[in-house]
């Protein structure tokens, strides 16, 4: 597929990807999957090493999105620092400590102090292709993580897709995905 035919593909995907998940959503029991996602962060945080002083990047969820809140929650109980995105506006992200209720900034660089990223998307392949929502903000900033960073796109289950999803070259991979249901790594 040429470059200039990628954005078309991946604009034509996100509708039917946007309804899957609403009808998905639908069906799902927030507050379950909400305790069910924290569990298997803090099981990936702890095989990865994280404890007491180590940044983990999470995301406060839109409501279509799998919840996030007891995952701040678990990681900040446990001592490990949560940032935040915060979107600019040239769509690139800055980060804010999530205990920070006043939400100072930390810089766009702030994730690079992150062990573990954790990024929403619409969907994600089976080599680590991420489709969000277009605006190509966590592909900026994943650009500009630490090297030994692991990334885990957080989904519903059923949102891995098996055929390739269309890439460019500025999209940034992950390593996994996270699901109520469990891990996957790539």
């Amino acid at each position: 597929m040429s470059s200039a035919s990628r954005p078309d593909a991946k604009t034509a995907l996100r509708p039917g990807l946007v309804a899957a998940r609403r009808e998905r959503v639908a069906g799902r029991d927030r507050a379950e999957d909400d305790a069910a996602i924290a569990r298997e962060v803090l099981a990936v945080a702890v095989e990865l090493g994280l404890g007491p002083g180590d940044t983990v990047t999470a995301y406060e969820a839109w409501r279509s999105e799998p919840p996030t809140a007891a995952t701040i929650t678990a990681l900040a109980a446990r001592g490990i620092r949560v940032i935040v995105p915060v979107t600019l506006p040239d769509k690139d992200l800055d980060w804010c400590d999530a205990a920070d209720d006043r939400r100072r900034p930390l810089g766009r660089e702030a994730v690079a102090a992150a062990g573990l990223v954790l990024t929403p998307g619409l969907a994600v392949d089976t080599v680590g292709t991420r489709l969000g929502r277009g605006g190509g903000s966590y592909d900026r900033a994943l650009a500009r993580r630490g090297a030994d960073a692991r990334v885990l796109a957080v989904l519903h289950p059923g949102e891995v897709q098996t055929e390739r999803l269309p890439a460019d070259a500025h999209d940034e991979p992950v390593d996994g995905v996270l699901t109520a249901d469990g891990t996957t790594w790539f």
